[in-house]
Protein backbone atom coordinates (compact mmCIF):
# COMPACT_ATOMS: atom_id res chain seq x y z
CA UNK A 1 0.00 0.00 0.00
CA UNK A 2 1.19 3.07 -1.31
CA UNK A 3 0.34 6.83 0.31
CA UNK A 4 0.57 10.02 -1.25
CA UNK A 5 -1.23 8.98 -4.59
CA UNK A 6 -4.98 9.03 -6.22
CA UNK A 7 -6.83 10.90 -8.71
CA UNK A 8 -9.81 10.87 -11.13
CA UNK A 9 -11.37 12.38 -13.97
CA UNK A 10 -12.27 11.81 -18.14
CA UNK A 11 -11.46 14.31 -20.61
CA UNK A 12 -15.24 16.32 -21.28
CA UNK A 13 -16.28 18.98 -22.81
CA UNK A 14 -15.54 22.52 -21.21
CA UNK A 15 -18.72 23.17 -19.37
CA UNK A 16 -18.01 27.03 -18.58
CA UNK A 17 -18.46 28.37 -14.98
CA UNK A 18 -20.75 28.77 -12.20
CA UNK A 19 -20.99 30.27 -9.02
CA UNK A 20 -23.32 29.19 -6.24
CA UNK A 21 -23.26 28.93 -2.21
CA UNK A 22 -21.84 25.39 -2.84
CA UNK A 23 -18.48 26.57 -4.06
CA UNK A 24 -15.64 25.99 -1.49
CA UNK A 25 -12.03 27.79 -1.60
CA UNK A 26 -9.63 24.97 -1.25
CA UNK A 27 -6.77 26.17 0.62
CA UNK A 28 -3.06 25.20 0.03
CA UNK A 29 -2.09 22.17 1.44
CA UNK A 30 -0.19 22.06 5.10
CA UNK A 31 1.53 19.24 6.07
CA UNK A 32 -1.82 18.72 8.08
CA UNK A 33 -4.96 20.65 8.86
CA UNK A 34 -8.17 20.30 10.51
CA UNK A 35 -9.16 17.39 12.06
CA UNK A 36 -12.39 17.36 10.05
CA UNK A 37 -10.70 17.87 6.67
CA UNK A 38 -8.91 14.90 8.11
CA UNK A 39 -11.85 13.47 8.47
CA UNK A 40 -13.62 14.26 5.46
CA UNK A 41 -10.42 13.12 3.41
CA UNK A 42 -11.07 9.63 4.78
CA UNK A 43 -14.58 9.27 4.42
CA UNK A 44 -14.17 10.62 0.52
CA UNK A 45 -11.63 8.04 -0.61
CA UNK A 46 -12.90 4.79 1.47
CA UNK A 47 -16.60 6.08 -0.96
CA UNK A 48 -14.65 6.37 -3.87
CA UNK A 49 -12.81 3.02 -3.22
CA UNK A 50 -16.55 1.14 -2.62
CA UNK A 51 -18.08 2.65 -5.49
CA UNK A 52 -18.87 0.04 -8.67
CA UNK A 53 -20.81 2.54 -11.01
CA UNK A 54 -19.49 5.60 -12.86
CA UNK A 55 -16.02 6.12 -11.25
CA UNK A 56 -13.19 7.04 -13.43
CA UNK A 57 -10.11 5.09 -13.14
CA UNK A 58 -8.10 7.39 -11.45
CA UNK A 59 -10.18 7.49 -8.23
CA UNK A 60 -9.95 3.78 -7.67
CA UNK A 61 -8.57 0.90 -5.27
CA UNK A 62 -5.14 -0.28 -7.22
CA UNK A 63 -3.75 -2.60 -4.38
CA UNK A 64 -4.93 -5.35 -2.29
CA UNK A 65 -3.94 -5.05 1.58
CA UNK A 66 -0.32 -6.42 2.77
CA UNK A 67 -2.04 -9.20 4.49
CA UNK A 68 -3.69 -10.49 1.49
CA UNK A 69 -0.16 -9.72 -0.49
CA UNK A 70 1.50 -11.98 1.76
CA UNK A 71 -1.00 -14.92 1.31
CA UNK A 72 -0.32 -14.23 -2.46
CA UNK A 73 3.22 -14.75 -2.31
CA UNK A 74 2.90 -17.76 -0.84
CA UNK A 75 0.69 -19.17 -3.34
CA UNK A 76 3.17 -18.19 -5.93
CA UNK A 77 5.96 -19.80 -4.15
CA UNK A 78 3.84 -22.87 -4.72
CA UNK A 79 2.76 -22.35 -8.74
CA UNK A 80 6.69 -21.96 -8.71
CA UNK A 81 6.98 -25.38 -7.51
CA UNK A 82 4.62 -26.74 -10.26
CA UNK A 83 6.23 -24.30 -12.64
CA UNK A 84 3.69 -22.51 -13.52
CA UNK A 85 5.58 -19.23 -12.15
CA UNK A 86 9.00 -18.67 -12.85
CA UNK A 87 11.46 -18.19 -10.01
CA UNK A 88 12.59 -14.88 -11.85
CA UNK A 89 9.28 -13.79 -11.09
CA UNK A 90 8.47 -14.71 -7.45
CA UNK A 91 11.76 -13.33 -6.48
CA UNK A 92 10.87 -10.14 -8.01
CA UNK A 93 7.28 -10.21 -6.01
CA UNK A 94 8.86 -10.82 -2.73
CA UNK A 95 11.20 -8.13 -3.20
CA UNK A 96 8.52 -5.81 -4.17
CA UNK A 97 6.34 -6.57 -1.28
CA UNK A 98 9.56 -6.47 1.47
CA UNK A 99 9.47 -2.86 0.02
CA UNK A 100 5.44 -2.37 0.15
CA UNK A 101 5.04 -3.43 3.57
CA UNK A 102 7.55 -1.40 5.64
CA UNK A 103 4.94 1.21 6.28
CA UNK A 104 2.42 -0.57 7.51
CA UNK A 105 1.70 -0.28 10.70
CA UNK A 106 -0.53 -2.57 10.81
CA UNK A 107 1.83 -5.09 10.67
CA UNK A 108 3.38 -4.16 13.91
CA UNK A 109 6.57 -2.51 15.22
CA UNK A 110 8.82 -5.34 16.78
CA UNK A 111 8.77 -8.69 16.52
CA UNK A 112 6.36 -9.18 13.77
CA UNK A 113 7.85 -6.47 11.79
CA UNK A 114 11.24 -7.98 12.71
CA UNK A 115 9.54 -11.68 11.68
CA UNK A 116 8.32 -10.48 8.45
CA UNK A 117 11.70 -8.56 6.93
CA UNK A 118 13.92 -11.49 7.64
CA UNK A 119 11.63 -13.95 6.10
CA UNK A 120 10.87 -11.83 3.05
CA UNK A 121 15.30 -11.54 2.69
CA UNK A 122 15.13 -14.71 1.50
CA UNK A 123 13.65 -17.45 -0.78
CA UNK A 124 10.52 -19.33 -0.14
CA UNK A 125 10.28 -22.18 -1.45
CA UNK A 126 7.01 -24.06 -1.08
CA UNK A 127 7.84 -26.64 0.67
CA UNK A 128 10.81 -25.20 3.25
CA UNK A 129 11.18 -23.94 6.87
CA UNK A 130 10.78 -20.46 5.65
CA UNK A 131 7.76 -20.86 3.99
CA UNK A 132 5.97 -22.48 6.79
CA UNK A 133 7.34 -19.89 9.18
CA UNK A 134 5.89 -17.37 6.80
CA UNK A 135 2.61 -18.76 6.92
CA UNK A 136 2.52 -18.91 10.62
CA UNK A 137 3.61 -14.79 11.11
CA UNK A 138 1.09 -13.69 8.83
CA UNK A 139 -1.66 -15.38 11.15
CA UNK A 140 -0.35 -13.55 13.69
CA UNK A 141 -0.69 -10.15 12.17
CA UNK A 142 -3.98 -10.66 10.67
CA UNK A 143 -5.30 -10.39 14.61
CA UNK A 144 -5.47 -6.85 15.75
CA UNK A 145 -3.96 -5.50 12.07
CA UNK A 146 -6.78 -2.97 11.72
CA UNK A 147 -6.76 -2.09 15.64
CA UNK A 148 -3.05 -1.07 15.18
CA UNK A 149 -3.94 1.40 12.29
CA UNK A 150 -6.88 2.55 14.93
CA UNK A 151 -3.94 3.18 17.21
CA UNK A 152 -1.66 5.17 14.76
CA UNK A 153 -4.81 6.95 13.70
CA UNK A 154 -5.21 8.04 17.29
CA UNK A 155 -2.40 9.85 17.76
CA UNK A 156 -1.39 13.91 17.77
CA UNK A 157 -1.54 15.53 14.58
CA UNK A 158 1.81 15.25 12.82
CA UNK A 159 2.17 11.98 14.04
CA UNK A 160 -1.02 9.74 12.57
CA UNK A 161 -0.62 8.71 9.00
CA UNK A 162 -1.57 10.24 5.37
CA UNK A 163 -5.13 9.99 5.20
CA UNK A 164 -4.93 8.99 1.96
CA UNK A 165 -2.70 5.84 3.11
CA UNK A 166 -4.79 5.39 5.95
CA UNK A 167 -8.47 5.60 3.46
CA UNK A 168 -6.20 2.47 1.27
CA UNK A 169 -5.57 0.46 4.50
CA UNK A 170 -9.39 0.35 5.48
CA UNK A 171 -10.56 -0.47 2.06
CA UNK A 172 -8.20 -2.78 0.83
CA UNK A 173 -8.53 -4.76 4.17
CA UNK A 174 -12.43 -4.91 4.26
CA UNK A 175 -12.38 -5.82 0.48
CA UNK A 176 -9.69 -8.31 1.01
CA UNK A 177 -11.61 -9.83 3.92
CA UNK A 178 -14.35 -11.02 1.20
CA UNK A 179 -16.75 -8.16 1.82
CA UNK A 180 -18.60 -7.16 -1.10
CA UNK A 181 -18.44 -3.33 -2.57
CA UNK A 182 -22.00 -2.55 -2.83
CA UNK A 183 -22.38 -3.51 1.29
CA UNK A 184 -19.17 -1.29 2.16
CA UNK A 185 -20.42 1.39 -0.21
CA UNK A 186 -24.07 1.64 2.42
CA UNK A 187 -21.38 1.25 5.60
CA UNK A 188 -19.31 4.34 4.37
CA UNK A 189 -22.18 6.13 2.94
CA UNK A 190 -24.49 6.14 6.67
CA UNK A 191 -20.98 6.91 8.62
CA UNK A 192 -20.44 10.08 5.87
CA UNK A 193 -24.18 11.13 6.31
CA UNK A 194 -23.54 11.78 9.85
CA UNK A 195 -20.15 13.01 9.13
CA UNK A 196 -18.40 10.60 11.31
CA UNK A 197 -14.68 10.54 12.70
CA UNK A 198 -11.72 8.92 11.34
CA UNK A 199 -11.88 7.68 14.79
CA UNK A 200 -15.25 6.66 14.07
CA UNK A 201 -14.93 4.74 10.92
CA UNK A 202 -11.94 2.79 11.77
CA UNK A 203 -13.96 2.01 14.78
CA UNK A 204 -16.56 0.78 12.51
CA UNK A 205 -13.77 -0.85 10.42
CA UNK A 206 -12.36 -3.03 13.17
CA UNK A 207 -15.94 -4.27 14.28
CA UNK A 208 -16.52 -5.67 10.26
CA UNK A 209 -13.08 -7.12 10.83
CA UNK A 210 -13.87 -9.07 13.84
CA UNK A 211 -17.38 -10.26 12.89
CA UNK A 212 -17.73 -13.95 11.63
CA UNK A 213 -18.76 -14.70 8.70
CA UNK A 214 -22.65 -16.34 8.85
CA UNK A 215 -25.31 -17.91 7.21
CA UNK A 216 -27.20 -16.53 3.87
CA UNK A 217 -30.05 -18.17 1.99
CA UNK A 218 -30.08 -16.88 -1.56
CA UNK A 219 -32.90 -17.56 -4.13
CA UNK A 220 -31.55 -18.02 -7.52
CA UNK A 221 -34.55 -18.07 -10.55
CA UNK A 222 -33.91 -19.79 -13.73
CA UNK A 223 -36.42 -18.64 -17.00
CA UNK A 224 -34.28 -21.49 -18.74
CA UNK A 225 -33.51 -24.49 -17.11
CA UNK A 226 -33.33 -28.02 -19.73
CA UNK A 227 -32.60 -31.08 -18.58
CA UNK A 228 -35.30 -30.18 -16.02
CA UNK A 229 -35.51 -34.15 -14.62
CA UNK A 230 -31.97 -33.66 -13.66
CA UNK A 231 -32.43 -30.14 -11.80
CA UNK A 232 -35.20 -31.84 -9.78
CA UNK A 233 -33.15 -33.95 -7.94
CA UNK A 234 -30.77 -31.80 -7.05
CA UNK A 235 -31.85 -30.74 -3.05
CA UNK A 236 -31.82 -27.48 -3.40
CA UNK A 237 -34.25 -27.11 -6.32
CA UNK A 238 -37.46 -25.26 -6.29
CA UNK A 239 -40.57 -25.15 -8.73
CA UNK A 240 -41.63 -22.23 -10.45
CA UNK A 241 -44.31 -22.26 -7.65
CA UNK A 242 -42.41 -23.18 -5.54
CA UNK A 243 -40.23 -20.32 -6.26
CA UNK A 244 -43.17 -18.03 -6.48
CA UNK A 245 -44.39 -18.85 -2.99
CA UNK A 246 -40.89 -18.38 -1.43
CA UNK A 247 -41.24 -14.85 -2.58
CA UNK A 248 -44.07 -13.82 -1.66
CA UNK A 249 -44.08 -15.28 1.61
CA UNK A 250 -40.95 -12.77 1.71
CA UNK A 251 -42.86 -10.08 0.67
CA UNK A 252 -41.56 -9.52 -2.54
CA UNK A 253 -43.43 -8.22 -5.44
CA UNK A 254 -43.97 -11.57 -8.29
CA UNK A 255 -45.10 -9.56 -11.40
CA UNK A 256 -42.33 -10.06 -14.14
CA UNK A 257 -40.71 -12.88 -12.13
CA UNK A 258 -40.53 -16.00 -15.06
CA UNK A 259 -39.61 -18.84 -12.90
CA UNK A 260 -38.98 -22.16 -14.45
CA UNK A 261 -37.54 -23.00 -11.04
CA UNK A 262 -34.56 -22.31 -9.50
CA UNK A 263 -32.15 -23.18 -6.80
CA UNK A 264 -32.13 -22.08 -2.81
CA UNK A 265 -28.47 -21.99 -1.92
CA UNK A 266 -27.15 -21.54 1.68
CA UNK A 267 -24.22 -19.83 1.93
CA UNK A 268 -21.24 -18.84 4.47
CA UNK A 269 -20.45 -14.91 3.59
CA UNK A 270 -19.63 -11.72 5.24
CA UNK A 271 -22.79 -10.08 3.96
CA UNK A 272 -25.97 -10.53 1.60
CA UNK A 273 -24.37 -9.35 -1.60
CA UNK A 274 -21.25 -11.84 -1.04
CA UNK A 275 -22.87 -14.68 -0.50
CA UNK A 276 -25.33 -13.56 -3.33
CA UNK A 277 -21.90 -13.51 -5.87
CA UNK A 278 -20.72 -16.76 -4.18
CA UNK A 279 -24.58 -18.03 -5.80
CA UNK A 280 -23.79 -16.53 -8.65
CA UNK A 281 -20.86 -18.06 -9.60
CA UNK A 282 -22.40 -21.21 -8.97
CA UNK A 283 -24.75 -20.38 -11.66
CA UNK A 284 -21.98 -19.23 -14.00
CA UNK A 285 -20.53 -22.68 -13.57
CA UNK A 286 -23.76 -24.31 -14.67
CA UNK A 287 -23.96 -22.18 -17.69
CA UNK A 288 -20.73 -22.64 -18.84
CA UNK A 289 -21.44 -26.71 -18.77
CA UNK A 290 -25.00 -26.14 -20.68
CA UNK A 291 -23.39 -24.18 -23.29
CA UNK A 292 -21.64 -27.85 -23.92
CA UNK A 293 -24.96 -29.68 -24.73
CA UNK A 294 -26.21 -30.73 -27.97
CA UNK A 295 -29.65 -29.02 -29.42
CA UNK A 296 -30.08 -26.90 -26.70
CA UNK A 297 -27.97 -23.92 -27.39
CA UNK A 298 -29.46 -21.15 -25.46
CA UNK A 299 -28.51 -23.21 -22.15
CA UNK A 300 -29.66 -22.57 -18.73
CA UNK A 301 -30.68 -18.72 -18.39
CA UNK A 302 -30.52 -17.46 -14.84
CA UNK A 303 -33.40 -14.30 -14.02
CA UNK A 304 -32.29 -11.40 -13.59
CA UNK A 305 -32.31 -10.47 -10.28
CA UNK A 306 -31.75 -12.92 -7.05
CA UNK A 307 -33.28 -12.87 -3.67
CA UNK A 308 -31.10 -13.11 0.07
CA UNK A 309 -33.54 -14.24 2.70
CA UNK A 310 -33.80 -11.26 5.14
CA UNK A 311 -32.07 -8.81 2.45
CA UNK A 312 -35.08 -6.28 1.20
CA UNK A 313 -34.69 -5.93 -2.32
CA UNK A 314 -33.52 -7.57 -5.29
CA UNK A 315 -29.86 -8.20 -5.95
CA UNK A 316 -29.07 -8.22 -9.83
CA UNK A 317 -27.30 -11.17 -11.52
CA UNK A 318 -25.16 -9.15 -14.16
CA UNK A 319 -22.56 -7.40 -11.80
CA UNK A 320 -21.46 -3.67 -12.72
CA UNK A 321 -18.91 -3.44 -15.44
CA UNK A 322 -15.45 -3.51 -13.99
CA UNK A 323 -14.71 -0.64 -15.51
CA UNK A 324 -12.75 -0.60 -18.42
CA UNK A 325 -13.43 1.99 -20.26
CA UNK A 326 -11.90 3.39 -23.52
CA UNK A 327 -13.53 6.33 -24.35
CA UNK A 328 -11.33 7.26 -27.39
CA UNK A 329 -13.05 5.28 -29.15
CA UNK A 330 -16.16 7.60 -28.79
CA UNK A 331 -14.26 10.64 -28.95
CA UNK A 332 -12.40 10.12 -31.41
CA UNK A 333 -15.51 8.94 -33.69
CA UNK A 334 -14.66 5.57 -34.62
CA UNK A 335 -16.52 3.45 -32.60
CA UNK A 336 -18.58 2.19 -35.98
CA UNK A 337 -15.58 2.16 -37.99
CA UNK A 338 -14.67 -1.55 -38.41
CA UNK A 339 -14.63 -1.77 -42.05
CA UNK A 340 -10.84 -0.56 -42.91
CA UNK A 341 -8.14 -2.69 -42.25
CA UNK A 342 -7.81 -4.86 -38.96
CA UNK A 343 -5.18 -3.33 -37.11
CA UNK A 344 -3.09 -4.67 -34.11
CA UNK A 345 -5.42 -2.62 -32.07
CA UNK A 346 -8.51 -3.81 -33.45
CA UNK A 347 -7.47 -7.21 -32.00
CA UNK A 348 -6.61 -6.32 -28.60
CA UNK A 349 -9.71 -4.63 -27.70
CA UNK A 350 -11.41 -7.57 -29.07
CA UNK A 351 -9.17 -9.68 -26.86
CA UNK A 352 -9.95 -7.75 -24.14
CA UNK A 353 -13.55 -7.21 -24.54
CA UNK A 354 -14.83 -9.83 -21.73
CA UNK A 355 -12.53 -8.14 -18.87
CA UNK A 356 -15.97 -5.62 -18.08
CA UNK A 357 -18.87 -8.41 -17.62
CA UNK A 358 -16.49 -11.69 -18.88
CA UNK A 359 -16.05 -14.61 -15.75
CA UNK A 360 -12.95 -14.37 -14.37
CA UNK A 361 -10.75 -16.82 -16.40
CA UNK A 362 -11.57 -15.55 -20.17
CA UNK A 363 -11.74 -11.88 -18.35
CA UNK A 364 -8.10 -12.30 -16.85
CA UNK A 365 -6.84 -13.85 -19.89
CA UNK A 366 -8.28 -11.97 -22.63
CA UNK A 367 -6.94 -8.75 -20.76
CA UNK A 368 -3.23 -10.04 -20.33
CA UNK A 369 -3.67 -11.38 -24.06
CA UNK A 370 -3.93 -7.70 -25.11
CA UNK A 371 -1.45 -5.83 -23.16
CA UNK A 372 0.78 -8.76 -24.30
CA UNK A 373 -0.18 -8.15 -28.14
CA UNK A 374 0.44 -4.26 -28.13
CA UNK A 375 3.24 -4.06 -25.53
CA UNK A 376 6.02 -6.50 -26.40
CA UNK A 377 8.35 -7.57 -28.69
CA UNK A 378 10.34 -10.57 -29.93
CA UNK A 379 13.64 -8.28 -30.03
CA UNK A 380 12.96 -7.36 -26.35
CA UNK A 381 16.24 -8.07 -24.52
CA UNK A 382 16.23 -10.93 -21.45
CA UNK A 383 16.82 -9.55 -18.53
CA UNK A 384 17.06 -11.62 -14.85
CA UNK A 385 14.96 -8.96 -12.85
CA UNK A 386 11.77 -9.60 -16.21
CA UNK A 387 10.17 -12.84 -16.34
CA UNK A 388 8.70 -14.06 -19.40
CA UNK A 389 6.79 -11.12 -20.57
CA UNK A 390 6.74 -8.88 -17.64
CA UNK A 391 7.96 -5.84 -20.23
CA UNK A 392 4.81 -5.88 -21.19
CA UNK A 393 2.88 -4.70 -17.98
CA UNK A 394 5.71 -2.30 -16.92
CA UNK A 395 5.37 -0.37 -20.26
CA UNK A 396 1.57 -0.37 -19.33
CA UNK A 397 2.67 1.24 -16.02
CA UNK A 398 4.32 3.94 -17.87
CA UNK A 399 1.98 4.66 -19.88
CA UNK A 400 -1.11 5.10 -17.10
CA UNK A 401 1.32 6.81 -14.83
CA UNK A 402 1.83 9.10 -17.81
CA UNK A 403 -1.95 10.11 -18.34
CA UNK A 404 -2.96 10.21 -14.39
CA UNK A 405 -1.89 14.00 -13.66
CA UNK A 406 -4.04 15.18 -16.88
CA UNK A 407 -6.92 13.05 -16.51
CA UNK A 408 -7.09 14.55 -12.76
CA UNK A 409 -6.05 18.11 -14.02
CA UNK A 410 -8.74 18.15 -16.27
CA UNK A 411 -11.48 17.10 -13.85
CA UNK A 412 -10.19 19.80 -11.49
CA UNK A 413 -10.78 21.85 -14.28
CA UNK A 414 -14.40 21.51 -14.68
CA UNK A 415 -14.81 21.48 -10.71
CA UNK A 416 -13.38 24.77 -10.62
CA UNK A 417 -16.76 27.25 -10.56
CA UNK A 418 -16.27 30.29 -8.15
CA UNK A 419 -19.51 32.33 -7.47
CA UNK A 420 -17.62 35.30 -9.04
CA UNK A 421 -14.83 34.46 -11.67
CA UNK A 422 -11.76 35.15 -10.97
CA UNK A 423 -8.50 34.83 -13.16
CA UNK A 424 -8.26 31.14 -12.95
CA UNK A 425 -12.19 31.26 -14.54
CA UNK A 426 -11.02 33.48 -17.14
CA UNK A 427 -8.22 31.69 -18.12
CA UNK A 428 -10.04 28.30 -18.29
CA UNK A 429 -12.96 29.86 -20.35
CA UNK A 430 -10.09 30.91 -22.96
CA UNK A 431 -9.01 27.70 -23.19
CA UNK A 432 -9.86 26.03 -26.58
CA UNK A 433 -8.52 22.14 -25.15
CA UNK A 434 -8.22 20.04 -22.18
CA UNK A 435 -4.77 19.76 -22.65
CA UNK A 436 -5.13 23.47 -22.32
CA UNK A 437 -7.15 23.74 -19.10
CA UNK A 438 -5.04 20.99 -17.28
CA UNK A 439 -2.01 23.21 -17.91
CA UNK A 440 -3.77 26.12 -16.29
CA UNK A 441 -4.40 24.25 -13.16
CA UNK A 442 -0.73 22.83 -12.91
CA UNK A 443 -0.22 26.56 -13.22
CA UNK A 444 -2.49 27.73 -10.85
CA UNK A 445 -1.64 25.22 -7.69
CA UNK A 446 2.38 24.93 -8.35
CA UNK A 447 1.91 29.23 -7.91
CA UNK A 448 -0.36 27.77 -4.29
CA UNK A 449 -3.63 29.04 -5.19
CA UNK A 450 -7.01 28.06 -4.78
CA UNK A 451 -9.59 26.34 -6.31
CA UNK A 452 -13.34 26.93 -5.53
CA UNK A 453 -15.50 23.29 -5.54
CA UNK A 454 -18.52 23.96 -6.25
CA UNK A 455 -19.96 20.57 -6.62
CA UNK A 456 -20.81 19.84 -3.39
CA UNK A 457 -21.29 15.93 -4.28
CA UNK A 458 -17.92 15.51 -5.30
CA UNK A 459 -16.50 18.21 -2.77
CA UNK A 460 -14.42 16.15 -0.48
CA UNK A 461 -13.15 13.61 -3.11
CA UNK A 462 -12.29 17.05 -5.22
CA UNK A 463 -10.57 18.55 -2.22
CA UNK A 464 -8.47 15.27 -1.47
CA UNK A 465 -7.78 15.30 -5.55
CA UNK A 466 -6.30 18.61 -4.76
CA UNK A 467 -3.70 18.16 -2.29
CA UNK A 468 -2.75 14.85 -4.10
CA UNK A 469 -2.37 17.40 -7.67
CA UNK A 470 0.00 19.77 -5.39
CA UNK A 471 2.57 17.01 -4.59
CA UNK A 472 2.59 16.03 -8.00
CA UNK A 473 3.25 19.47 -9.33
CA UNK A 474 6.08 20.18 -6.54
CA UNK A 475 7.62 16.50 -6.94
CA UNK A 476 6.73 15.47 -10.02
CA UNK A 477 9.07 12.82 -10.39
CA UNK A 478 9.29 11.09 -7.48
CA UNK A 479 5.51 11.08 -6.96
CA UNK A 480 5.48 9.56 -10.65
CA UNK A 481 7.49 7.07 -9.95
CA UNK A 482 5.76 6.11 -6.92
CA UNK A 483 2.73 6.06 -9.12
CA UNK A 484 4.32 4.00 -11.94
CA UNK A 485 5.40 0.99 -8.83
CA UNK A 486 1.42 0.80 -7.57
CA UNK A 487 0.53 0.01 -11.93
CA UNK A 488 3.12 -2.29 -11.90
CA UNK A 489 2.68 -4.11 -9.16
CA UNK A 490 -1.35 -4.68 -10.31
CA UNK A 491 -0.86 -5.31 -14.21
CA UNK A 492 2.32 -7.52 -13.15
CA UNK A 493 -0.53 -9.21 -10.31
CA UNK A 494 -2.84 -9.53 -13.61
CA UNK A 495 -0.11 -11.32 -15.37
CA UNK A 496 0.84 -14.15 -12.59
CA UNK A 497 -3.01 -14.58 -11.92
CA UNK A 498 -3.13 -15.27 -15.91
CA UNK A 499 -0.40 -17.66 -16.03
CA UNK A 500 -2.35 -19.90 -12.98
CA UNK A 501 -5.32 -19.72 -14.72
CA UNK A 502 -3.95 -20.93 -18.32
CA UNK A 503 -0.67 -22.73 -17.60
CA UNK A 504 -2.35 -24.17 -13.74
CA UNK A 505 -5.72 -24.75 -15.07
CA UNK A 506 -7.02 -22.97 -11.91
CA UNK A 507 -9.38 -20.09 -11.35
CA UNK A 508 -9.45 -20.41 -7.45
CA UNK A 509 -6.30 -17.37 -6.46
CA UNK A 510 -5.92 -16.29 -3.49
CA UNK A 511 -6.04 -12.83 -5.36
CA UNK A 512 -8.24 -13.96 -9.00
CA UNK A 513 -10.84 -11.52 -7.53
CA UNK A 514 -9.12 -8.41 -6.31
CA UNK A 515 -6.09 -8.90 -9.43
CA UNK A 516 -9.41 -8.60 -11.94
CA UNK A 517 -10.72 -5.88 -9.67
CA UNK A 518 -7.18 -4.20 -10.05
CA UNK A 519 -6.09 -3.96 -13.27
CA UNK A 520 -9.87 -3.83 -15.21
CA UNK A 521 -9.96 -0.20 -14.99
CA UNK A 522 -5.75 -0.17 -15.33
CA UNK A 523 -5.70 -2.06 -18.66
CA UNK A 524 -8.90 0.04 -19.71
CA UNK A 525 -6.82 3.41 -19.04
CA UNK A 526 -3.93 2.26 -20.82
CA UNK A 527 -6.04 0.79 -23.89
CA UNK A 528 -7.53 4.40 -24.36
CA UNK A 529 -4.65 6.04 -24.65
CA UNK A 530 -2.63 3.62 -27.09
CA UNK A 531 -5.57 3.41 -29.03
CA UNK A 532 -6.21 7.23 -28.89
CA UNK A 533 -1.92 7.83 -30.00
CA UNK A 534 -3.12 5.16 -33.08
CA UNK A 535 -5.91 7.46 -34.31
CA UNK A 536 -4.67 10.78 -33.62
CA UNK A 537 -1.15 10.30 -34.39
CA UNK A 538 -0.33 6.66 -36.34
CA UNK A 539 1.96 6.09 -33.27
CA UNK A 540 2.61 2.40 -32.02
CA UNK A 541 1.91 1.22 -29.07
CA UNK A 542 5.69 0.51 -28.58
CA UNK A 543 6.89 3.67 -29.36
CA UNK A 544 4.56 5.22 -26.97
CA UNK A 545 5.58 3.35 -24.35
CA UNK A 546 9.11 4.29 -25.01
CA UNK A 547 7.64 8.18 -24.64
CA UNK A 548 6.58 7.71 -21.64
CA UNK A 549 9.44 5.86 -20.24
CA UNK A 550 12.06 8.87 -21.39
CA UNK A 551 8.78 11.38 -20.38
CA UNK A 552 9.00 9.92 -16.63
CA UNK A 553 12.95 10.30 -16.64
CA UNK A 554 13.03 14.19 -18.02
CA UNK A 555 9.59 15.48 -16.26
CA UNK A 556 10.11 18.57 -14.53
CA UNK A 557 14.04 18.83 -15.45
CA UNK A 558 15.82 20.95 -18.04
CA UNK A 559 13.92 20.31 -21.07
CA UNK A 560 10.48 21.98 -19.12
CA UNK A 561 8.34 18.81 -19.78
CA UNK A 562 4.83 19.42 -17.85
CA UNK A 563 2.91 17.01 -16.22
CA UNK A 564 -0.03 17.42 -18.74
CA UNK A 565 2.62 17.08 -21.63
CA UNK A 566 4.19 13.38 -20.81
CA UNK A 567 2.08 11.27 -23.99
CA UNK A 568 2.47 14.75 -25.97
CA UNK A 569 4.44 15.14 -29.27
CA UNK A 570 7.54 17.51 -28.23
CA UNK A 571 6.43 20.84 -29.69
Amino acid sequence: MHENFQSASVDQPFRGCAGGADALTVPPVTPETSADTYDSHIRARVIDFFTLEGLPWPRRLWDVGSLLALEELLEASSWARHRVLSPASVDWQRHELLKAIGPDVGLGSRELRAQLTSLLKQPLPDPSPAHRRLREVVEHARGGYLDRWAAAAALPEGRRPQPERLARVIAAHLLDLGYDASYLATWIGQLAHRRASAEEVLQGAVALDRAAPHEFTVLVVLESAPEREQAQKHEMWLSGREVVDWLKQRGHPTSGVRAGGGFLYRMTARDPFSAASQAREFVERMVARSSFMRGNRGGIRPAAHMWVDQHPDPIPFVTPARGADVLSLVNEGHLYQVDGQRTLIDDALELAAPVNRGVLGPAVAGAWAAVESLLSHPDDPAEEQRSGKAVAADRLAAIIACSWPRAELTALAHRHQPSTPDALTEQLTACTTNRERASAVADALAAGKSLHLADRFRRDADIAAVHRMRRVVASPRGELATAVTIFRIGIRRLYRTRNIVLHGGSTQGVALKAALRIAAPLVGAGLDRITYAALAEGLTPLDLAARAEVGLKLVGGETGLSVVDLLEPRR
